[in-house]
């Protein structure tokens, strides 16, 4: 066959193909109270009609047709910090979650009483229940509140069923009326996967108690309880239509809890922000003593808590926004979440869920200085660091079988890959998909030989020249 007729059957072959296969995109444009799909131009200058940003495109062959529907779904949520969160003049807990303006306007002339759940944490409830409960009387809102043991322990379904079931005896409009959680993490993550299954979506909003849940469990997305032994195995992710902080509430904390938050205020300054990491360093101890409430007076401390919170928030929100759904498995805020969910679950409760992530992290910190990206004096800061904020560095269940147990479980779960995110430098990171496994065993006999002792101090091979920093 000479290269013309060659060329003669490829065309026929591609003429019956496209005869085969026909493929047309559809704009959606709302004509009063119907929608229609259109092709070219969507709107006429006679229409007055509006077009959606969703698309459609139907294919036809032989077989028949096929339909593809492409919908952007967009959340908008606010992460608000607002003092004396409980007074009744404050407005923030009733409509501080309301954008629009118009509708803000509505809320506050109507004459329909405001109706309100509260799902709280029983421990914070017995410190601010009496004043949840005043601050609703004052603003005349038809309420319910209910009191739940939320620990890791009780992290459920069982306990979203008993929200689900208090909500629908009690009503509510899944619109206009917001069931509200307060306290800390595990509390918040409930509520979330509790409002995200009624009506299919109702609206929350988190109010967290912990330092920990303040800066990272109330400004994502994610919701979820344990299942089958596993963290978080089952869950959502439905952003809260808003999270309102108020440090107030951190200063009734017990202090191994504000060490539990600072652990992943830490993660962020490793991977994202050098000068929150110094921040920490140098003014970690402080912060831990004072329970992070305001310090007029006191010098360079006034504003250490306003700014370590404020930095902590943004690095976070910088790296949840764009990946709200975790399209993209490679997250430098999985950061210490390798190894700590099977630790903490295997020892539960024996370590606070930040604890996990710290002694994640500190392993993983050996990693880096084992593959060269951390210096040895980089390494004994971060470690020193640490244990100025009260925090654990190792844990003899953390054993280099349970290391590998966790790193192949992450492999099945996360697309073949490990995503292994190392800080490069204080405050400078990558994701790694190449650590081989004579690296982390070498990581892990340093590890060991160096932080396993009992009181968890710096050894001195590490001391280097940390006077220079702290």
């Amino acid at each position: 066959m000479s290269f013309t007729k060659k060329i003669e059957v490829t065309k026929a072959d591609d003429s019956r193909r496209s005869k085969r296969l026909r493929k047309t995109e559809f704009s959606l444009v709302q004509l009063k109270s119907t929608w229609k799909r259109r092709t070219g131009k969507c709107l006429s200058q006679n229409d007055k009609g509006r077009v959606s940003a969703a698309k459609l495109f139907e294919s036809v062959t032989e077989h028949g047709h096929s339909w593809t529907v492409v919908s952007p779904i967009i959340f908008t949520y606010k992460v608000v910090q607002s003092q004396n969160l409980l007074d009744p003049s404050n407005d923030t807990l009733l409509s501080g979650h309301i954008r629009d303006l118009h509708q803000l306007e509505a809320f506050k002339s109507s004459a329909k009483p405001v109706k309100r759940f509260v799902v709280i944490d029983e421990t914070v409830n017995n410190i601010y229940g009496s004043q949840v409960t005043k601050y609703f009387e004052a603003r005349n809102v038809i309420y319910r509140i209910l009191p739940l043991p939320t620990t890791e322990e009780n992290k459920s379904m069982e306990l979203v069923m008993k929200i689900l079931e208090e909500v629908h005896r009690f009503g509510i409009d899944r619109r206009t009326e917001p069931i509200i959680a307060i306290g800390g993490g595990v509390c918040l993550d409930i509520v979330g996967l509790a409002a995200s299954l009624y009506r299919r979506r109702t609206p929350y909003i988190r109010v967290p108690t912990t330092l920990l849940s303040y800066i990272d469990a109330s400004v994502g997305a994610k919701t979820g309880v344990n299942f089958a032994n596993c963290k978080n195995k089952l869950g959502s992710y439905i952003p809260p239509a808003a999270a309102f902080l108020d440090r107030s509430f951190i200063q009734t904390i017990p202090r191994r809890h504000i060490s539990n938050g600072l652990a992943e205020m830490l993660k962020m300054a490793l991977m994202k922000h050098k000068g929150l990491f110094e921040l920490l360093e140098t003014q970690g101890r402080f912060l831990l003593d004072s329970k992070f409430q305001s310090s007029n007076g006191l010098g360079d401390h006034k504003d250490a808590a306003s700014v370590s919170t404020r930095v902590a928030i943004e690095t976070m929100l910088e790296e949840l926004a764009p990946n709200l759904w975790e399209d993209d498995l490679d997250r430098l805020v999985d950061f210490g979440h390798l190894i700590s969910p099977e630790l903490e679950m295997k020892v539960l409760p024996a370590l606070l869920h930040g604890e996990a992530v710290n002694i994640d992290m500190s392993f993983m910190v050996y990693v880096s200085r084992e593959r060269g990206f951390l210096t040895e004096e980089d390494t004994a800061r971060v470690i020193h660091c640490m244990l100025q904020l009260e925090l654990p560095v190792w844990h003899e269940t953390c054993t280099l079988s349970l290391i590998r147990k966790s790193l192949c479980e992450r492999l099945q779960h996360s697309g073949g890959l490990v995503r292994m995110p190392l800080p490069t430098g204080l405050g400078h990171a990558d994701i790694f998909n190449d650590t081989s496994d004579e690296t982390l065993t070498r990581a892990f006999e340093k590890w060991y030989k160096e932080l396993s002792s009992s009181d968890h101090t710096i050894p001195e091979t590490m001391t280097l020249n940390l006077s220079q920093h702290v």
